[in-house]
C-alpha cells in the first residue's frame, strides 16, 4: 500500500480516508491502553465495576440520605449510576487523552500518521469501560425491578454523543498540553469542577426553572438526562436540554477537529 503524504490546508478538516487506512494502528493503540492499564494490578477489570458503584453509593448516602434530595419515584442509587456511565466515559477519555501525545512522542517524531489517532484511541480504551459498566447497571435495574422498554433503541445515539463530546475536548487537551504541560495537571480539577455542575450527583430538578437554560449550555446535562429517560419511565424527554447538546456537537467538533489539524504540524518541534 502506498501512503501519499500530502501537506494539509491551512483549514482543511479531518481526512477521514486517511484515518480509515492508519485503523489498525487505532485499535492496536487502544488495545494497548487497555492491556497496560491493568497490567500488575490484583482486580484487574473488576475495578471497572467497582468503581461506579462505589461513587453511587456515595453519592446516595451523601445526596441522598444526608441531603434529603430528590429522585422522584426511584432509588437515589438507580438516579446516581446511569448518570455516573456517560460521565465515567467522558472524563475518563479526557485523562487518558490529555498526556497521550507526549506520552508517545518517539510516534510523533519519528512516524507518519495522523495524529489524531493517539488521543482518540484513548477514548475507544474507555469505551470498554463503559460496556462493563453498562452490564452491570442491567443487573441493578433488574435488582430494582425496573424494566426495560422501547426507548433503549436510542442508547446508541446518545452513545456516539457522549462520544464525539470526549473527543472534542480531549483533542484539544491533548494538543495544547504539548505546549504548556499545566495542561495534564489541571484536567482532574477541571474535571471535578464539571461533574458538580453536571446532574450526577443530584437531579435536574433542583435546579431553579429560571436557570436552567443556562444550566443546559453544559453539554453533559443534556446527555446525562437523556439517559434517565431512556431508563425512567416517569420522565419526559429532555427536549431543550438535548438540543443544547446537539448544538454543542455541530460547533464545538468541527472547532476542536480544526484547531488539531491547525497546530498539529508544530509538534515534533515541540516535543
Amino acid at each position: 500500500m502506498v501512503i501519499k503524504i500530502i501537506p494539509p490546508k491551512k483549514y482543511e478538516f479531518i481526512d477521514l480516508h486517511q484515518i480509515w487506512q492508519f485503523r489498525e494502528l487505532l485499535m492496536t493503540l487502544a488495545m494497548r491502553d487497555i492491556k497496560l492499564r491493568y497490567r500488575q494490578t490484583l482486580l484487574g477489570v473488576v475495578w471497572v465495576i467497582i468503581q461506579p458503584l462505589f461513587t453511587s453509593a456515595v453519592f446516595a448516602l451523601i445526596f441522598g440520605r444526608l441531603g434529603n434530595m430528590p429522585s422522584g419515584d426511584v432509588p437515589y442509587e438507580v438516579l446516581t449510576f446511569i448518570a455516573i456511565l456517560p460521565w465515567n466515559l467522558v472524563s475518563q477519555s479526557i485523562q487518558r487523552a490529555s498526556g497521550s501525545l507526549v506520552r508517545d512522542m518517539r510516534m510523533v517524531t519519528r512516524v507518519f500518521f495522523p495524529r489524531v489517532i493517539i488521543p482518540v484511541s484513548s477514548t475507544i480504551s474507555a469505551l470498554l469501560d463503559f460496556v462493563v459498566s453498562f452490564g452491570v447497571l442491567c443487573i441493578v435495574l433488574l435488582i430494582y425491578q425496573i424494566p426495560f422498554t422501547g426507548r433503549i433503541v436510542v442508547l446508541p445515539l446518545l452513545l456516539i454523543m457522549v462520544w464525539l463530546i470526549s473527543i472534542s475536548v480531549g483533542i484539544l487537551i491533548s494538543a495544547f498540553n504539548v505546549y504548556y504541560r499545566d495542561f495534564q495537571y489541571a484536567v482532574s480539577f477541571l474535571l471535578q469542577a464539571w461533574m458538580y455542575i453536571s446532574p450526577i450527583a443530584y437531579s435536574l430538578s433542583i435546579i431553579p426553572q429560571e436557570w436552567r437554560l443556562m444550566y443546559a449550555l453544559n453539554p453533559m446535562v443534556g446527555v446525562v438526562e437523556s439517559f434517565r429517560w431512556v431508563f425512567i419511565r416517569s420522565m419526559s424527554f429532555p427536549v431543550t436540554e438535548f438540543s443544547l447538546t446537539i448544538g454543542f456537537l455541530l460547533l464545538g467538533f468541527p472547532v476542536s477537529v480544526l484547531v488539531f489539524q491547525r497546530i498539529e504540524k508544530y509538534f515534533a518541534d515541540v516535543i
